[in-house]
């Protein structure tokens, strides 16, 4: 049974590369699903998180510092001058773990679109 197993490495790879194109596309998916999240944000913070002024900018910014936060304006322990606690309520705290995340992973500086 072993030998037809080890005759056939073109089955093995394509179930390999069949497996390995769902788990792309489901972790696309998710990434997709935190991008349409953290767009809430793009109102006031700027689109990706880099704002044009006004309200700080989120892309870059510590995680955790940004989980503390919004997991403060959802408990009401930040007072509710701005639509903050508002939409903090409207997330989990595992969303908004994946949104700091996003924000957190993105450079600090928008990045310079390139001229062709």
């Amino acid at each position: 049974m072993m030998k037809s197993f080890i005759r056939k490495p073109s089955v093995l790879m394509a179930g390999l590369f069949v497996g390995l194109l769902g788990a792309t596309s489901v972790a696309s998916a998710q990434s997709l699903q935190i991008k349409q999240w953290a767009a809430s944000c793009a109102a006031c913070h700027g689109t990706d998180g880099y704002s044009e002024g006004g309200m700080a900018s989120l892309a870059g910014q510590n995680k955790d510092a940004m989980v503390k936060k919004m997991i403060d304006y959802k408990n009401g322990k930040v007072p509710g001058a701005t639509i903050m606690h508002q939409l903090s309520k409207g997330y989990t705290d595992e969303q908004i773990e994946k949104i700091s995340a996003y924000f957190a992973a993105l450079p600090a500086e928008k990045p310079v679109a390139k001229r062709k």
